[in-house]
């Protein structure tokens, strides 16, 4: 019994051990406590944290306090507090057990994926975690650092404007994938002190992602850079390559070249709205931590690259008394000839610099020429005691006000005050009108133009503000006396309404709400254009391989073969129409046909001649829609009448559903008699005198069963249809006069009748009104006689 109660109480005295040596640990490593050194409490959130930090990494920099011998040390004291209490884990390790080391190992828990399908691993499954060497471990890193798809739209795109971002993709059946964990453990070793983020993504569980990344195999790794994609397509994973290929991508010329001879173009160019910074080194090119620094910055600061081991840059080392074998970073405001911060160290970090640079990033009087520059210059801030103020110029883009800007300028580099409470600038009245105009609504200020306004921005869109009264900037350069007594009272004005009105007691006096600025430096259309253009090219060019070369070769030559065989084919085709052309002229008119010359001429519209063994097929056979236009003729008129109808039909000879014919009357007497009377509905024989009907004009209908008629004595050739209805009614009462020139109007005797008609044509003018006819006939406006059925037609 004794021997089962101590067997169970054993775990019991493990754990317990195992605790007290924890902490044993944890009090030897952990003299210090970290929430004292930051100055704050247990409960302290992780914003409190960083902020407790920058400002104490501020007050005991080492560059700032070179006096006191324990600034270092307390330096380092403060940024492994801060190290410690920034990590989750680590800091819950702290406050439960006191552990304070960096040995990881000793606290943290193994990250626990069961919970999560998309990490679960079949091997551990089925043969451990520790069965395979090449298994220990590595996939692991690979699950902790795997983002998704939502992650990498709201934070992955957003930060690569600012920091270069590397994602590899993996899948967890992937054999190379576990290989190339540990060469990519290496990178994130390397890279990640220069500003590098890493990331993986599991393929598996992200397709979408991976089409639109356009990863090629797994595993892949891909560069996110500006919100565009570059997929690595290296197949050894070295940091080497990975260095190389991020310097390729990076914008061009991000540290351009400086020697003696373009030292001051490069120092004076502040009217950029941008400070000037010059890396130094003793190599021929920059470090990739200079690069992604002037990559995260470029928007504030302007770089430029020294190489001090080159005889172009002695004037510049001598000048600013550069170490020829240290590393030297050096930023300048709008005073080129002393620089406003400069560090020197064989390796510079890369932490050490963004602080420096975050520091002196803005001109010492800058101009607010957009809303990042608002947001960075005059920060919101809703506490009344803390409030900041903004001292602001409204000036134009022009000489005449640089003396007004220098003024406010030199006011600001000998202003006592901190920059954290109060801040000097300049913006242009032109550019930004709507933010201008909002500051004079309720004080109804007429003219703004070099007057000063400082406001307090109490959050992103409510601004209090108060114009400055009895200001004069504008300091004449002749009368340097009455430049100082203007200098001086300006200056002493503006110190004692900053002082006033920083006092938590005193409000501004006016109240309004704004818009955000325009971005001065916002890029043109034509330029955005052409960028894109510039990106879409070198993404083809990234992306295309001999795979797609082939394909894309072989669909291009097929289209350039068509287009050419096209282009021939029309050639060919104009060349044929110009030769016969030029053998139409050269042969004789369609006249000379019926003149009885030799080499008669086969026009292209072709005549039928309305005979019994083709009336079937240009008359009772037609299909629905089509017409036959017939000329009658006889033996003598035929030549003259012909070419004339051919001269009026001719434009109509491309129309499929039109056929023309001509008919001798001698032949097709009988059927044209037959015709007229069944459209005039009467039982009795007609007598029609051929030589009447010479030049007549029938358009047949051979499906409705109806025709028009065309006569130059016909009265619809000039009077209409109604005159046609009236003279077929006139003709059905007259029984005693059978002849068809009543019905045609030869004979007509009505009061009605034109006396300006001529009684008598030639056969050469019967066919002069038959062009107007055929428009009418087309637009279905002339008139139509229908029929029961179509007459037989019987040659005589």
């Amino acid at each position: 019994m004794k021997k089962n109660r101590i067997f169970h109480s054993l775990p019991f005295y493990c754990c317990s051990i195992f605790l007290i040596f924890i902490l044993l640990i944890g009090f030897i490593a952990g003299a210090e406590d970290p929430y004292k050194i930051l100055g704050i409490n247990k409960h302290a959130t992780l914003q409190d944290i960083r902020k407790a930090y920058k400002a104490l990494a501020k007050e005991w920099h080492p560059d700032k306090k070179k006096d006191d011998p324990e600034a270092e040390s307390k330096f380092v004291e403060i940024k492994q507090a801060y190290e410690l209490l920034a990590d989750t884990d680590r800091r819950k390790a702290y406050d439960l057990y006191g552990v304070t080391n960096e040995d990881e190992s000793l606290y943290r828990k193994k990250a626990d994926y069961s919970s999560y399908g998309r990490f679960s691993d079949p091997f551990e499954e089925f043969f451990g975690s520790h069965r395979f060497n090449f298994h220990d471990q590595d996939i692991n890193l690979l699950h902790k650092l795997s983002i998704t798809t939502k992650y990498y739209d709201t934070n992955i795109l957003q930060k690569s404007h600012v920091t270069p971002q590397v994602l590899m993709f993996y899948n967890n059946l992937c054999f190379a994938c576990t290989k190339a964990a540990n060469p990519f453990k290496k990178m994130i070793d390397t890279l990640e002190p220069f500003g590098v983020t890493f990331a993986t993504i599991n393929a598996g569980y992200e397709n979408q992602l991976v089409r639109r990344v356009g990863v090629h195999s797994l595993p892949c790794i891909v560069l996110v850079l500006d919100g565009h994609n570059y997929v690595y397509k290296d197949s050894v994973f070295a940091v080497q390559k990975l260095v190389d290929f991020i310097r390729q991508k990076l914008p061009y010329k991000m540290l351009p070249p400086i020697k003696d001879s373009n030292l001051d173009s490069f120092l004076n160019g502040w009217s950029d709205n941008r400070v000037r910074a010059l890396v130094m080194e003793p190599r021929t090119q920059p470090r990739l931590r200079y690069l992604i620094t002037a990559f995260h910055f470029r928007e504030r600061v302007a770089f430029g690259f020294v190489q001090l081991n080159s005889k172009d840059t002695k004037s510049i080392q001598e000048k600013y008394k550069i170490h020829p074998s240290l590393d030297t970073l050096l930023i300048f405001n709008e005073d080129p000839s002393r620089p406003v911060a400069s560090i020197s160290m064989s390796d510079i970090p890369t932490q050490t610099l963004n602080n420096v640079i975050s520091v002196n990033q803005y001109l010492a009087l800058p101009r607010l020429s957009s809303q990042n520059m608002l947001e960075g210059v005059c920060p919101a801030e809703w506490n009344r005691p803390r409030k900041r103020l903004c001292v602001i110029l409204v000036t134009e883009n022009t000489d005449n006000h640089n003396n007004a800007r220098q003024a406010l300028r030199k006011i600001a580099l000998e202003s006592t005050y901190s920059p954290e409470r109060v801040r000097f600038a300049y913006i242009y009245q032109e550019k930004q009108i709507e933010f201008i105009s909002s500051l004079t609504e309720k004080n109804k200020i007429s003219e703004t133009l070099l007057r000063i306004v400082i406001i307090w921005r109490r959050d992103t869109k409510h601004i209090k503000y108060e114009w400055i009264h009895e200001i004069e900037l504008q300091i004449d350069r002749n009368e340097n006396e009455t430049s100082d007594i203007n200098y001086n009272n300006t200056k002493s004005k503006l110190d004692s309404t900053i002082q006033r009105l920083l006092r938590s007691s005193e409000a501004l006096a006016y109240e309004t709400e704004v818009k955000d600025l325009l971005d001065e430096h916002a890029k043109s259309l034509f330029i955005r254009v052409l960028n894109k253009i510039f990106i879409t090219i070198e993404y083809v060019i990234d992306n295309l391989g001999q795979e797609h070369i082939l394909p894309a070769l072989s669909v291009l030559g097929t289209i350039l073969f068509v287009l050419g065989a096209g282009y021939l084919m029309s050639y060919l085709v104009r060349i044929e129409e110009e030769s016969i052309q030029k053998q139409g002229k050269s042969q004789p008119q369609p006249t000379d046909l019926f003149a009885g010359k030799t080499n008669p001429y086969v026009p292209e519209l072709r005549l039928h001649e309305l005979r019994a063994e083709k009336y079937n097929g240009l008359v009772r056979l037609l299909k629905p829609g089509c017409r036959t236009i017939v000329l009658l003729t006889d033996l003598q008129s035929r030549p003259k009448l012909i070419a004339p109808f051919h001269k009026a039909v001719w434009p109509y000879r491309k129309n499929k559903t039109l056929m023309f014919s001509h008919m001798l009357i001698e032949k097709g007497l009988s059927w044209y008699a037959e015709l007229l009377r069944l459209s005039l509905s009467e039982s009795r024989d007609m007598n029609i005198n051929p030589r009447n009907c010479i030049g007549t004009v029938i358009a047949l209908n051979g499906h409705r069963k109806y025709f028009c008629m065309y006569h130059a004595k016909h009265p619809e050739s000039h009077r209409g249809a109604k005159r046609m209805i009236k003279m077929t009614r006139h003709l059905s009462s007259i029984p005693s006069d059978p002849e068809a020139g009543a019905f045609l109007g030869m004979d007509s005797d009505e009061s009605e009748t034109d006396t300006s008609e001529p009684k008598i044509l030639l056969e050469e003018n019967l066919l002069d009104g038959l062009s107007n006819w055929l428009d009418r006939l087309f637009e279905g406006t002339t008139h139509r006689y229908y029929i029961n059925y179509w007459p037989d037609f019987t040659s005589k």
